[in-house]
């Protein structure tokens, strides 16, 4: 991954999809989109600040971080060349990373 570059896991992708799809079944497709561009654009600027989001509070690790777009959590992780981004979901829900066994 380049300096600087954005990565989304499947995990992400499959966030925005969901998220996109659930505005379209409420009946509000454009508030979606504005919602998806927001969120995108929020993503974009990582790129050149990828210190901006906290660290995730559940798990305290300073390359495991967030950005809060109310009503959205954007989990990402820092990486030597750029940020992956893990999840895009509800700020009210916790995030739990498969196989951690540290949260034990």
């Amino acid at each position: 991954m380049p300096k600087g570059a954005i990565r989304l896991a499947e995990s992400a992708v499959r966030d925005l999809e969901e998220l996109r799809r659930w505005y379209a079944q409420q009946g509000v497709p454009e508030t979606g989109e504005r919602t998806l561009k927001r969120i995108l654009d929020s993503i974009g600027l990582l790129a050149e600040l990828p210190e901006m989001g906290r660290v995730v509070p559940e798990f305290g690790r300073g390359s495991l971080r967030e950005l809060i777009r109310p009503p959205f959590r954007i989990v990402y992780r820092r990486e030597q060349e750029g940020v992956s981004i893990v999840r895009v979901w509800r700020s009210e829900r916790l995030l739990e990373v498969p196989g951690d066994e540290s949260r034990s």
